[in-house]
């Protein structure tokens, strides 16, 4: 067994595995070589001894006696791989397998763009649910997590030219079932999970030995193991540890040399802060711990002295970006918006690409859970229609000559749901309807279950995950109301623009970058960030908007808006060429530009995650 510092790795399998595709993503010459026959990719850190040596061989003749001798066998232990970059994407959510908010929207999107740019594209990712699109690829390796030694199995799926990687452990897929229904972080909203630390140093640890044991030979440009030349992608403080552990256990052993990371921030709000005297689960070594030592005034989730996993990830790793550029600004304009770790960005510069979104996802000429579909020439009939639908299926009067304004998001103060609430009784006056659907904190989830009760011509709150609904508010609704205090990026202004639905947001992070006043949107001005209250100003500036937008509807300049807005291209193909200039800038052994491709549709059922 190998023996480490913070950590020991073994193979438990002589093979690494490699499957069939689905769909038209047929398998290369490389796939069609049995999996019995693969040579071993990994077997620690160590020099195998004579008795390895030994197993190794009797397991190997075991094996080949069952092949049949006429087919065409060749291991697969080299690395035959085409132009571009090996991009290793980690995150704690990827869609549409795991998604609870931007980040799985995030790594579910951009790796399927940078592989249609020719780059060889994993992401690494928990199994919290039975995927019966992922198969195990029966590659068992063995992790120093605290003080104990885990046992993790990869997963493996291939769609739009994406290796889907999801490390199963109990730790990962006990949390699915039961009382905790489904949550991936915690139990409840806002509160972790007491073993995170240990879940996401297990998810960082597996994520750096993926592309040195997974033997991959899905595409036709790429097959076998990614190697060591890649470039790992870390999102958000649940991967934070990537860079040190990559610096304290395999770059001293001449391993992954020339490795780089990139740290993406998609919310700063969640840095992973703890005790101090957590530092000690983490397997490092003393001369990181300057770089997660950490002092607020806030007593939890420790008094005083704390570690901050955000705070090491920015400064262990090789370029830190986040998900638009005036959220990057924000971050390094004081305490407030970049919640006390503004010092340390500055220290390190920030990049900020603004998100895309999936537009064959969010496009209103295929939507499956829309009756009509529409183009900019026929969305004016076409509105008036879903509007009518939505209006009936939610049970508000129909009349689709009243304006209707949807609310779609998580319940909490970051979104502004409750600014909303309370700016309700300001606007409700008018000739309007609203229809407002998220999940989040319980009592935000009674306010606005009220509403039927309060308005019952006017309002309606759904308080539900439920995405065929998110499609028909969409599409329905004249406009979308985005009240956040802050928003990285959001994309329910992406998703709603196209479809023609106008929206009314508040002047932050990614809204300010795409959204123009009078032009594709209304701005309601910059909300006060503090959310212990909700601020009068607020609520006013909400109210005041929404009636300014009013008085546009039905006239030509609401029509020249919904023309601008879906005129316009928010998929991921110009943010990923912003994505590759940056990565290709860290100068990886290897790494090249990409082509310009169109990204592959995934077929009818083939990129639908099911348990």
């Amino acid at each position: 067994m190998a023996t480490l510092t913070s950590s020991h790795f073994v193979s438990r399998s002589p093979h690494a595995n490699h499957h069939g595709t689905t769909g038209t993503e047929t398998r290369s010459h490389f796939g069609r070589i049995s999996q019995r026959n693969q040579k071993i990719t990994h077997n620690g850190l160590r020099s195998l001894s004579k008795l390895d040596m030994l197993k190794m061989r009797t397991s190997t003749m075991q094996t080949t006696r069952k092949v049949n001798k006429t087919e065409n066998v060749r291991p697969l232990g080299e690395i035959v791989c085409g132009k571009g970059m090996n991009l290793i994407f980690v995150g704690a959510e990827v869609g549409p397998w795991s998604k609870t908010g931007g980040l799985g929207d995030v790594l579910g999107g951009l790796p399927p763009a940078m592989a249609t740019n020719g780059h060889r594209v994993m992401t690494v990712s928990p199994r919290y649910d039975q995927y019966k699109d992922a198969w195990d690829t029966n590659v068992l390796v063995e992790l120093k997590v605290g003080d104990r030694l885990e046992t993790v199995r990869f997963f493996h799926c291939y769609k739009r030219g994406v290796d889907r990687v999801f490390v199963d452990h109990p730790l990962f897929l006990e949390k699915v079932w039961g009382k905790t229904g489904s949550k991936i972080y915690g139990p409840l909203t806002g509160q972790d999970y007491q073993d995170n630390q240990l879940r996401f140093s297990l998810l960082c640890q597996a994520a750096l030995e993926a592309p040195r044991v997974l033997n991959l030979s899905n595409s036709k440009h790429f097959s076998g193991p990614y190697g060591e030349d890649v470039v790992f992608i870390a999102n958000d403080w649940h991967t934070a540890l990537i860079p040190c552990y990559l610096k304290s256990m395999y770059k001293p052993r001449g391993i992954y040399r020339d490795a780089k990371v990139a740290f993406c921030i998609h919310n700063i709000a969640y840095q992973g802060r703890f005790g101090f005297p957590d530092f000690s689960l983490l397997n490092l070594a003393d001369n990181f711990k300057s770089s997660f030592d950490f002092i607020d005034g806030y007593n939890k989730p420790a008094k005083g002295r704390k570690i901050n996993w955000m705070k090491a990830g920015i400064l262990e790793s090789d370029r830190v970006l986040t998900v638009s550029p005036y959220y990057a600004q924000e971050l390094v304009s004081g305490v407030e918006k970049g919640v006390e770790l503004d010092n340390i960005i500055r220290k390190t510069s920030i990049t900020g690409i603004v998100n895309g979104m999936d537009s064959q996802e969010w496009n209103p000429q295929t939507d499956k859970y829309t009756g009509v579909k529409y183009d900019a020439t026929t969305v004016t009939d076409a509105k008036a229609l879903l509007k009518e639908a939505l209006q009936a299926e939610v049970g508000l009067p129909v009349d689709r000559n009243i304006p209707l304004i949807g609310f779609i998001g998580r319940l909490e103060e970051q979104k502004g749901s409750d600014i909303l609430a309370a700016a309700i009784p300001k606007f409700i006056g008018e000739n309007v309807q609203i229809v407002v659907l998220g999940t989040g904190k319980k009592h935000m989830e009674k306010q606005i279950e009220q509403l039927e009760i309060l308005y019952p011509e006017n309002a309606r709150g759904i308080a539900k995950f439920n995405v065929p609904l998110a499609h028909k508010i969409i599409a329905g609704a004249d406009f979308m109301l985005i009240p956040s205090r802050f928003e990285p990026c959001g994309l329910i202004q992406l998703h709603s623009m196209p479809y023609g639905t106008l929206p009314i947001c508040a002047s932050t992070g990614g809204l300010v970058d795409t959204v123009m006043e009078g032009y594709t949107g209304f701005h309601m001005g910059a909300f006060n960030v503090e959310c212990d209250a909700v601020d009068p100003a607020d609520v006013d500036a909400l109210a005041i908007t929404v009636k300014r937008a009013l008085l546009t509807y039905g006239t030509p300049a609401m029509k020249e808006m919904i023309q601008n807005c879906m005129a316009q291209d928010f998929s991921w193909k110009g943010p990923a060429k912003q994505w590759e200039k940056v990565l290709l800038s860290l100068e990886v052994a290897g790494s090249e530009p990409g082509i310009v491709g169109e990204e592959v549709a995934p077929l009818a059922k083939e990129n639908v995650a099911t348990p």
